[in-house]
């Protein structure tokens, strides 16, 4: 895929979550707090998404591949096993914690504010520890 449109399409999408208060840790917050001052915000944001997808994706897959790539890249396994609940377990408590999940916490750099840093780099230390564990399991 030409790099260009790799570099737009992830400032559009940064835009975009800067426009909808996703690199805001205390409106993330605010929407988990169910039993605290609760900011439903944050569902309009997620619905929005929800149906622009479920109109869209209608149109995206009758054509035989993505405008910019040979084929379109979608998960294949339907499988749901310990890994994957694990993984999205460890996903909501870390976004519960710090109030960014990756895509804000990656954007949210450009502000240059110390909790942006340390959620990127806590992260890629995350992803390097997964790395390292996964390999030894399946070694074993």
């Amino acid at each position: 895929m030409n790099r260009s449109i790799v570099l737009i399409s992830g400032i559009l999408f940064g835009i975009g979550l800067v426009l909808s208060g996703m690199t805001q840790p205390s409106k993330v917050i605010g929407f988990l707090d169910f039993f605290g001052n609760w900011d439903p915000s944050l569902a309009f944001v997620m619905g929005g998404a929800v149906l622009v997808n479920l109109v869209l994706f209608r149109f995206i897959f009758k054509r035989q591949r993505p405008l910019f790539a040979e084929k379109f890249h979608l998960p294949t396994s339907k499988d749901i096993d310990w890994r994957l609940v694990t993984g999205g377990a460890l996903f909501g408590i870390g976004w519960g914690i710090a109030g960014f999940c990756p895509g804000p916490g990656i954007t949210s750099l450009v502000s240059l504010q110390a909790p942006a840093f340390i959620f990127v780099i806590a992260m890629a230390a995350g992803m390097f520890l997964f790395t390292a564990f996964d390999k030894q399991l399946k070694k074993s």
